[in-house]
């Protein structure tokens, strides 16, 4: 098992590239088994989530091939030899179930067990399946699988989702990208990635219309082709490297961001008053200024273009180290605030009420042993070390690597103290 080894740093400084969006990545590579031609996947991150993904491919009968120092994926799925969703790769991530569109649109038939991933909620899959029936799809559940089947093709038809799903929102565009007829989704999620999905699906010759809209188009085809395509860069790397540069009264130059996309962490992040985020010519320079105190604020995690649930935990981390109550409240995922015993054994004051955490600023954190309850608690965890007094271990940090690639060293460069070591 490995470790990450923190200790406090000096204020971050220089220049980060942004890479390819780990939320983006995912269902892009499920929806190449749309197609029997070779797709190229451009700024595809090196992350275990994109590894576990390929795995399943290369299960199904898909040929893969990767070239990391280039940073482009290529996925030829010319022959389809099995319908079902390994359960040991399935169990490590929830978007395996991502799979599930696809296979049934390219198939007609599709085993998938029930997803896994981090446990910060139950994140049921029934308004999958609610897209999948309106489609013509037949469900039947038993012993923690779902078989899908739809012998004589998908029909369009629409769909009103109850919460804008963004797993769900993907699943039913891609499968209803070879149905027979018009498919229209109502209250659809409308977060960046799927519009970066719809891109890449009518690159392929598919019809969608709408996405990032809260309601989407879908015109089936008959078939769909290769094509190359870039993953827009990921707002959630970018933004836990704004609050890194913040926590630690650095000035960090990040590239390769799409501005627009990170407006919520950035109007936020100015609201703490320490902090001058602007955008620049070849992206945003988050920095700090030292001659005020952090202010603390309030915070709402809510579906885009709302504050992200995926970046709560590393907010929460800056403001720990606030001046007065800061209210975190949380929409999205019901057990998403695990990482706050982590962050009081270090010495933080927060209080859970219901789906809100009170944040008593402290004056300083220190360092002892953590663990990393899921991926965003990871990176909250190494921004709090970087602040605290003496030295902090953070454990299981795979799930860190599922989400951020090459984090310890883009931060060393940057001048943090951290290093990865085996326990």
């Amino acid at each position: 098992m490995e470790k990450f080894v923190v200790a406090k740093s000096q204020p971050l400084s220089g220049t980060v590239r942004i890479g390819g969006s780990k939320n983006a990545v995912l269902p892009i590579l499920a929806a190449t088994l749309l197609t029997r031609q070779t797709c190229v996947v451009k700024d595809a991150p090196a992350l275990s989530d994109v590894r576990v993904m390929e795995e399943i491919l290369n299960a199904l009968g898909a040929r893969t091939k990767r070239d990391a120092e280039n940073g482009w994926f290529s996925v030829t799925a010319d022959d389809i030899s099995d319908e079902e969703i390994p359960y040991e790769l399935a169990s490590k991530m929830r978007a395996s179930f991502l799979i599930a569109g696809a296979l049934l649109a390219r198939k007609g038939v599709v085993k998938a067990p029930l997803p896994g991933g981090c446990a910060i909620g139950s994140r049921p899959v029934e308004l999958h399946l609610k897209g999948f029936t309106a489609l013509g799809a037949r469900i039947e559940q038993e012993h923690g699988s779902i078989t899908l089947t739809a012998k004589n093709g998908l029909k369009g038809g629409r769909i009103y989702l109850d919460f804008p799903s963004v797993g769900a929102t993907e699943n039913i565009i891609m499968a209803a990208s070879l149905a027979d007829g018009v498919t229209v989704i109502e209250n659809c999620a409308v977060e960046p990635e799927i519009v970066d999905l719809a891109n890449f699906l009518n690159a392929m010759g598919a019809d969608v219309r709408g996405a990032g809209t809260g309601g989407v188009r879908v015109k089936g085809v008959e078939r769909l082709d290769g094509c190359e395509h870039t993953i827009i860069p990921d707002r959630i790397e970018a933004g836990t490297f704004m609050i890194a540069s913040v926590m630690t009264k650095g000035d960090i130059e990040i590239e390769n961001v799409v501005w627009d996309h990170l407006k919520p962490i950035v109007a936020k992040l100015n609201e703490t008053n320490i902090a001058r985020v602007e955008q620049t010519e070849n992206g945003a320079r988050a920095r700090c200024v030292e001659s005020h105190s952090i202010k603390g604020v309030d915070i709402k995690t809510m579906p885009y273009p709302g504050f992200p649930t995926d970046l709560q935990a590393q907010f929460m981390s800056l403001l720990c180290l606030s001046e007065g109550t800061s209210v975190v409240t949380e929409t999205v995922f019901e057990n998403r605030f695990m990482h706050v015993g982590e962050l009081r054994r270090m010495g933080a004051d927060i209080k859970i009420e219901s789906h809100s955490a009170i944040i008593e600023g402290v004056r300083k954190l220190t360092g002892c042993k953590v663990k990393a309850t899921d991926l965003r608690a990871g990176a909250a965890l190494i921004l709090s070390g970087l602040r605290a007094e003496g030295e902090t271990e953070i454990g299981d940090i795979f799930h860190v690597d599922r989400g951020y690639c090459d984090f310890e060293e883009k931060l060393k460069k940057l001048g943090a103290n951290i290093k990865r070591v085996n326990e």
